[in-house]
């Protein structure tokens, strides 16, 4: 019998060589990502297949990115948007190539219920290609948190970051919220019980004084660092992405500093979203590009990069070369019941996204 996964992995190992073809081995490849994004390898691999030197530059919010592309001229040739609401805005903006799918082996294999999800703010799937897929929740250092709240407090709830009673029982060992307007706003509305994606003025008037109310008990403000502190054990309680998170706990394993950290999904809801790979339409290298892509749709390729950063991937194919307690975490892949309570952020128009960055920026400044 043929065995699927093999000649999938035959087929992508073929393009490659091929796709290189057409570019120097002293070419560079530049990829903009965010950052411990990939598998130790998954750069080193690529160059030894290719000859193609990769060259990573890296950041830690959708707003950095987006101002780099619509700036134009980024000279990068890939870059890993949140599909919503930054890659849909990006897709109608006319700033990615188009792919040209016959150098992409293995991209028709991609988990249908993701693509079908692209496709409807990028048709046809013809730019966004998925990469990893996760939720943004809470990371918590359970001995902190219960001993500021009791062995009996309630942990799966956004109360923890938004109720002002919670909230200053744990700013003393350190509660943290993303610098995000989208997924600061979307985390508060779904703990008022009003829908995440709301961009009524009262609605939002109202997330902004629930925060308002916890402001002095934040202690920053921060889409990356939380995860070195909770791994060290200098903050209790982070709003976070679950692979980052997830990341943190292993560190504080590996440093065996008896720091308990857990990743839990808000019982209020939570943001469900995907990271995907696209070309900029001014690309200086978009074979190498291609190239890239068809390198991360080798199974082989993606498993090591989701048991190495701990996010769920779209390729089905891979499902056998995760590491099993990837697969059984409930944070990783969440249960049907979890699931119902997730909610995928939407799209926004230039004006609701200026008013949202407005008052998140006098939010984080305490007016």
């Amino acid at each position: 019998m043929h065995n699927p996964l093999a000649i999938l992995r035959l087929l992508v190992l073929v393009a490659l060589p091929g796709l290189a073809a057409g570019v120097s081995a002293q070419d560079k490849l530049h990829i903009y990502n965010w950052n411990d994004y990939f598998a130790e390898d998954t750069l080193s691999t690529f160059e030894e297949r290719t000859g193609i030197r990769a060259v990573l530059d890296v950041y830690d919010s959708n707003e950095v990115l987006e101002a780099k592309l619509f700036a134009g001229s980024s000279g990068y040739d890939l870059v890993f948007p949140t599909a919503r609401p930054f890659g849909a805005r990006h897709v109608k903006a006319g700033l990615y190539l188009p792919l040209d799918k016959s150098k992409l082996p293995g991209l028709d294999k991609l988990d249908p219920a993701i693509m079908a999800s692209l496709a409807a703010v990028d048709p046809g799937n013809a730019h966004l290609v998925p990469y990893m897929w996760g939720t943004s929740g809470l990371g918590i250092n359970v001995a902190k948190v219960k001993a500021a709240l009791g062995d009996t407090a309630e942990l799966d709830t956004w109360a923890l970051v938004f109720d002002p009673d919670k909230a200053s029982k744990l700013a003393g060992c350190g509660i943290s919220l993303l610098d995000d307007a989208t997924e600061v706003y979307s985390a508060a509305l779904a703990y008022l019980g009003k829908d995440p994606n709301s961009q009524v003025a009262a609605d939002l008037e109202a997330a902004s004084k629930l925060v308002k109310a916890v402001h002095p008990h934040i202690r920053y403000f921060h889409s990356s660092q939380y995860q070195s502190d909770l791994a060290n054990g200098d903050l209790c309680v982070a709003q976070g992405y679950s692979g980052d998170v997830l990341q943190a706990r292993t560190r504080a394993d590996e440093a065996g500093n008896q720091v308990e950290i857990a990743y839990l999904i808000p019982r209020e809801g939570a943001a469900l979203w995907t990271d995907v790979v696209a070309i900029p339409k001014d690309a200086p290298s978009p074979d190498a590009a291609h190239g890239f892509i068809a390198h991360l749709l080798d199974p082989a390729v993606i498993a090591a990069a989701s048991n190495y950063i701990l996010y769920a991937n779209p390729n089905p194919a891979s499902e056998a070369l995760l590491d099993e307690s990837l697969r059984k975490d409930p944070g990783v892949y969440p249960s049907p019941e979890v699931k119902e309570r997730l909610f995928v952020p939407s799209e926004r128009t230039d004006r609701e996204i200026r008013n949202l960055n407005r008052l998140f920026t006098r939010l984080k400044a305490g007016h």
